[in-house]
């Protein structure tokens, strides 16, 4: 089984309390737009970063990474 290697990626903050994730959660707003540590803005599918969420929200340091067609591979947490 080969994997992917990503083609780019874009490293990002997120700080986003577990009530405004809600939103997204509900179907409300299905796209998260943040900004890179080098001020690109990107926007990708809320449900890419569901699983980092815990009770307090999702806070902390992220990658997303992508293939050659620009499509999304995964979402890291970078510690």
């Amino acid at each position: 089984m080969t994997s992917k290697i990503p083609a780019s990626s874009i490293r990002f903050q997120v700080a986003l309390s577990a009530e405004k994730y809600m939103a997204y959660y509900k179907g409300t707003a299905q796209f998260i737009k943040v900004y890179s540590v080098d001020n690109r803005s990107v926007k990708f599918p809320a449900n890419a970063i569901r699983s980092f969420l815990n009770h307090d929200g999702i806070y902390g340091m992220f990658e997303i990474q992508f293939d050659e067609n620009n499509k999304l591979i995964k979402v890291i947490q970078i510690n």
